[in-house]
């Protein structure tokens, strides 16, 4: 790959470090005016600014034009491996079915799941490498992709090994998470207990064997699975070497953000109808509060208090649910946007939220979610002078180019 080097970069702006973010370091930034990056085999190797120039020679030179670079943006709760789509559920909505209606008439997630078990694999990849496009040219450079629409065995390891194989074939860093609990499928309607122990002794064992999944995540809510049913699958899953994430508090509060702090979960996911007791669990804990805002836009809904997890010391990122049924965008910058007008977060928080928050909540924070010295080169050159500009922008892709382990991806 040789040495890139990319210059007259108006300013750079990053969070720095490799651990979560929280309490005052949430708005943390560094900017860098007037920069340069040098690059090596896709990492990252020196940054000069106010005008001083790292050292050459290199193979490739990137003008930036005197635009903003901040690192790659990152998704850190996605549902993008599904059948079909769910456009019919928009007349229902407006007739007054909420979520759980939707569910408990057979629609909603079991629809998507019927789908999903007639696509074939080939079908399943060529959709999902479609969102993975679209995605990075939107800026994200790493996500997260949960299962969860199979619910037996055969089809969520297909589910897990479309994802598995778009993570070697597409430049995209792509997190595997297994979703087994996403809902009670129909041959178990009403033995929800059943299918955790199923799950539990059937499907964890050969995806921990075959390596399919890092995370384990649970649909944590009334009419789906309680807090016990949940406990025990996560304990399974955790006594396996899964790392822990847990949909708590979307609808109703049931206990799963307290039971994800007890369990130190890498994150608890959605949080809309979090109360005191989980955010102290959280904090405790030391749990990534993985807000979702565009889901709250698309079922009008509440929006999560982010702005107090942030100064309950929760480290709060931000991710697009992209998903059939409540979120049917993958557009970060939309979020983004959802995150100063409606969490009310300043511009630095948000690209904290959207950059090194998740990235160390899917296991990443090591490798990504910054721009310094040592990290892989994921980069976005935006058609904006500053990230505020991203922020108040919102309906237009503002990127102009996506840089991955150094390579542009995008132009």
């Amino acid at each position: 790959m040789g040495r890139v080097l990319i210059k007259n970069i108006g300013c750079l702006q990053t969070p720095e470090g490799s651990y979560s973010h929280k309490g005052s370091k949430q708005g943390e930034n560094k900017k860098y005016i007037n920069a340069e990056i040098a690059i090596e085999d896709g990492v990252i190797v020196e940054i000069k600014s106010g005008g001083r120039k790292v050292s050459g020679p290199f193979d490739e030179e990137i003008d930036a034009e005197g635009k903003l670079v901040t690192p790659g943006l990152v998704d850190g709760h996605t549902h993008m491996v599904f059948g079909g789509y769910r456009q019919h559920e928009v007349a229902m909505k407006l007739a007054g079915a909420d979520y759980l209606d939707i569910l408990r008439a057979g629609g909603g997630i079991l629809d998507t799941v019927r789908k999903t078990r007639e696509a074939s694999k080939e079908e399943l990849y060529e959709k999902t490498k479609g969102f993975l496009d679209e995605m990075l040219s939107i800026g994200v450079t790493s996500c997260e992709a949960k299962s969860g629409y199979g619910l037996d065995k055969e089809s969520e390891i297909k589910m897990l090994e479309v994802i598995g194989d778009l993570a070697e074939d597409h430049p995209m860093d792509v997190v595997p998470t297994f979703l087994g609990p996403h809902a009670v499928p129909p041959e178990y309607e009403g033995r929800g207990d059943e299918y955790i122990e199923m799950t539990c002794q059937e499907i964890l064992p050969e995806i921990r064997k075959r390596n399919l999944a890092v995370y384990c995540d649970v649909f944590c809510e009334d009419s789906v699975f309680n807090a016990e049913q949940s406990r025990k699958y996560l304990t399974c899953a955790r006594d396996m070497g899964f790392g822990l994430k847990v949909h708590a508090d979307e609808i109703e509060a049931i206990g799963g953000t307290e039971l994800a702090g007890e369990l130190e979960a890498a994150s608890a996911e959605h949080l809309i109808a979090i109360t005191e007791s989980g955010m102290d669990a959280m904090a405790k804990g030391g749990v990534t509060a993985m807000c979702l805002p565009a889901t709250s836009f698309y079922l009008n809904k509440t929006f999560a208090p982010a702005k107090e997890m942030i100064e309950k010391g929760i480290p709060v990122a931000m991710a697009s649910d992209f998903n059939p049924g409540s979120c049917p965008s993958l557009n970060l910058q939309f979020v983004i946007n959802l995150g100063c007008l409606k969490y009310k977060l300043t511009p630095e928080e948000v690209l904290t939220a959207v950059t090194i928050n998740p990235a160390c909540a899917i296991g990443l924070g090591e490798k990504v979610g910054t721009a310094e010295v040592g990290k892989q080169a994921d980069l976005v050159i935006w058609n904006a002078p500053d990230f505020e500009m991203i922020c108040y922008r919102f309906g237009s892709n503002m990127v102009d180019r996506v840089i991955k382990k150094g390579s542009l991806v995008t132009a």
